[in-house]
């Protein structure tokens, strides 16, 4: 009887919103491959990767968040040994950046169920010892466990990810309540990691920053650094490298109003537009859905952060609305940098757009965490027995 009690008190309207973002992902997946051989079949297996997702969505919602308290420790240990071995024995596959390692016979990108992992290790800190964050070593421990694994996944090198592992470990810190003096330090700490992280850049990395920067911009770029890119010194490589920028914007131009109609875009369908089916997917929306369809999808993507925020709002104890905070810091995170860089906003960083770009792992790992925020809600409320 309690059980069914629970359900009561499930976000429908969040799963609806899923639902619909999915069910887009997949139509606009199988726009942007159908006419290409060896990605036709994309599209069914991103229908696949959500049948899973929503199962586990259901599953983890159903079991009670607080167990999750006991398990948090020892997997987020595992993450980090996985992160380890990523290091020591992980393969490129062609891109330069040793993110995946062999199970099995099979290759897993660790930083991708991460996400959903980190935000279950720092949710789980931060409420045990809420109440001696104002203490000073308990917020350097905070940010000492969040840091091991970001350094891990920057030496990837993971420019991306590592940033929005710091987002969501940031939102998660400050939503755990830190005094204005700390907050500072964070701020000053920071702002001394600048020089060390501006060493450590990779030439694909400031090659991104340089082709989203102005003339200013570059100048300073080459003030503060030897051994520029070619994208930082001759501006005909730094338009070559923004090739794909520069389709993305064309394609959102093109779109106007209404769209060109599904499966009917230009620089979709005759392929100028590259990675068409995962970070630039935005691009294939506004082209073929117009700016109509492309503020629909917005409109739902907030709408669940929305939601998502409302569950942690609801949330009886620290653990549950710091889980809820993390998933909408994630879900809002990705979709900003995501259209930013299809709109040429900001520097391109492979971030791909929530519930709508091509991947199982990244499908799989944001329904789950979605699961686990409806764990949240509807275990908000004292059973009621009649």
């Amino acid at each position: 009887m309690g059980e069914r009690q629970y359900w009561r008190y499930f976000d429908w309207s969040l799963l609806l919103a899923v639902l619909a973002l999915c069910a887009i992902g997949v139509a606009m997946i199988y726009s942007a491959t159908y006419n290409t051989v060896d990605l036709s079949d994309y599209w069914y297996r991103q229908a696949i990767f959500a049948g899973v997702g929503l199962v586990a969505l259901l599953i983890v919602a159903m079991v009670d968040y607080r167990h999750l308290e006991l398990l948090a420790p020892p997997a987020f240990l595992i993450f980090v040994a996985l992160l380890v071995a990523v290091r020591l024995f992980g393969v490129t596959q062609g891109t330069g950046s040793q993110r995946w390692i062999a199970v099995g016979g099979t290759l897993v990108q660790p930083t991708e169920a991460g996400k959903f992992l980190l935000i279950v290790f720092m949710a789980w800190y931060l409420s045990w010892y809420h109440d001696q964050l104002h203490r000073l070593p308990y917020l350097l421990g905070a940010l000492f466990l969040l840091f091991a694994p970001l350094v891990l996944v920057y030496l990837q090198p993971d420019l991306g990810m590592s940033i929005t592992y710091a987002f969501i470990g940031g939102v998660l810190i400050l939503v755990a309540g830190i005094r204005f003096w700390q907050l500072g330090m964070m701020a000053g700490g920071m702002l001394a990691a600048l020089p060390f992280m501006g060493n450590t850049l990779q030439g694909y990395m400031l090659a991104r920053i340089c082709i989203y920067l102005d003339e200013d911009g570059l100048g300073m770029v080459r003030r503060l650094f030897d051994n520029l890119p070619e994208e930082c010194i001759n501006p005909q490589a730094a338009q070559a490298a923004s090739y794909n920028v520069t389709q993305a914007l064309i394609a959102i131009g093109s779109g106007s109003w209404l769209g060109r109609g599904w499966a009917h875009g230009s620089q979709n369908q005759l392929h100028f537009l590259r990675v068409r089916h995962t970070d630039f997917i935005f691009s294939v929306i506004a082209e073929e859905l117009g700016l109509v369809g492309a503020v629909l999808v917005l409109l739902l993507l907030f709408f669940v952060v929305w939601r998502l925020l409302r569950i942690a709002d609801l949330a009886q104890d620290h653990f549950g609305r710091l889980l809820a905070a993390g998933v909408a810091s994630l879900v809002f995170f990705q979709t900003v940098v995501n259209v930013g860089m299809n709109m040429g906003l900001l520097p391109v960083t492979g971030l791909t757009l929530p519930f709508i770009s091509y991947g199982g792992s990244s499908l799989i790992s944001m329904l789950l965490a979605i699961g686990l925020a409806e764990s949240v809600v509807m275990r908000h409320r004292k059973i009621e027995f009649q």
